[in-house]
């Protein structure tokens, strides 16, 4: 009897211990799900892997320096009433602006000029100032680098006129950052024509300046030279009017981010960007 005791008191003890058992290994199995999350596992990687991508995808915003010149003077009243005097001394009240949708970032104004002598003929001048500014645009590069792009684009559209003769090309020298003086004949139904056109840079605007003349009906024909002296003269006084127009504290504008992705859309910057060669060749009178 006190044996078959002793054997239901032995097995008794070992269900016990099995008992008690089960719980040390869901426990185990818990502590081990719980080490892989806390990185020792799969799903450690995939966190820090997830962190790691977060910080790469970002990235510092593209940036452009700021355009020195915001605005343009009104283009009829660059010039003085002196200078026009001058270059169209019976047109000086007959400025016509050209047509633009917006005046900040392009403007143009002609006058034309007929000096009857009588019998002895008439002197014609014509005159044309077109100044086109450009602004800064993360698409586009700077404001300055566009202008330099545009004001070597305008020199080669003067220096390839159709029809021209004896062309000549000279540097201008203190006439904003560049500038360039370009005079040819041509000749037309009404009479033998002196062209000069003074292609000038200054920061991030260009200024070019038609400027012609032609002695009509015996007339002599005007000195290639002086037109072209008058014309840089003029196109100096342009370039002080774009400074002018835009204070002392033009350009102080530290370079910012984007100036940017709301302008390329739609903005100023990208019709300035889209503006055609100077027409003057096909507008001379």
């Amino acid at each position: 009897m006190r044996d078959q005791r002793d054997r239901r008191a032995g097995r008794l003890r070992r269900v016990l211990v099995c008992a008690a058992a089960v719980p040390v290994v869901f426990v185990a199995a818990g502590c081990s799900s719980d080490s892989g999350s806390d990185g020792s596992g799969s799903g450690g990687t995939g966190q820090s892997a997830s962190t790691d991508s977060s910080k790469g995808s970002t990235s510092a915003s593209p940036t452009v320096q700021a355009a020195r010149y915001h605005k343009l003077p009104g283009a009829c009243g660059a010039l003085s009433k002196k200078t026009l005097g001058e270059l169209i001394p019976e047109g000086s009240k007959s400025g016509k602006e050209g047509t633009s949708d917006d005046i900040e970032s392009r403007a143009s104004c002609s006058w034309n000029s007929l000096d009857s002598n009588g019998v002895k003929g008439s002197q014609f001048r014509w005159l044309n100032v077109s100044l086109l500014r450009f602004d800064s645009d993360v698409s586009r590069g700077s404001g300055e680098s566009q202008a330099k792009a545009y004001y070597t684009k305008q020199v080669q559209g003067a220096q390839g006129v159709t029809g021209a003769k004896n062309s000549k090309s000279v540097p201008v020298s203190g006439v904003g950052n560049e500038a360039m003086a370009v005079r040819y004949d041509l000749k037309k139904k009404e009479g033998s024509f002196k062209q000069t056109t003074v292609v000038a840079r200054v920061e991030n605007v260009v200024i070019t300046l038609d400027y012609n003349g032609a002695g009509l009906a015996g007339e002599k024909t005007p000195d290639a030279t002086e037109l072209t002296r008058d014309a840089e003269k003029a196109t100096k006084e342009v370039v002080a009017a774009v400074t002018s127009a835009n204070g002392t504290n033009a350009g102080t504008t530290k370079p910012s981010p984007s100036q940017s992705a709301s302008k390329a859309a739609g903005g100023s910057s990208s019709k300035t960007a889209s503006a055609s060669p100077s027409k003057s060749a096909s507008k001379k009178s």
